[in-house]
């Protein structure tokens, strides 16, 4: 899939809260939302893990903090043509990076920085 169209979906769910994203992805009618649900499971997972299983991610208020889509390789492929030819398809490919937070930290982070000063 282009990171064209997946662009579409990530634009609707950067910033929003964990469980309102998950909510829009699986009713979205395009097939990239069932991809970044995915990733976004993913993403959950791996911030409960990166805790070492201590917390369960419907305890806390979890949002997007930064989704990017950026274009990957091509998959080369060909067509027939007329006349013996053959014209070449690409396939395109994405890379999605998403990263998940706890908003209670940021704003504890904000509110030490402001101590600081």
């Amino acid at each position: 899939m282009s990171a064209r169209k997946m662009r579409l979906v990530v634009d609707s769910v950067r910033g929003k809260n964990v469980d309102e994203a998950l909510n829009i992805l699986k009713f979205s009618k395009k097939e990239a939302g069932e991809w970044l649900e995915k990733v976004l499971l993913s993403a959950i997972a791996n911030w409960e893990g990166k805790l070492d299983m201590a917390y369960n991610a419907d305890d806390y208020d979890l949002f997007i903090k930064t989704a990017t889509v950026d274009g990957g390789t091509f998959l080369k492929r060909f067509r027939p043509a007329p006349h013996g030819r053959a014209h070449r398809i690409r396939k395109r490919t994405n890379h999605v990076t998403l990263i998940v937070e706890n908003k209670k930290e940021i704003e504890n982070e904000a509110e030490e920085t402001e101590e600081t000063e």
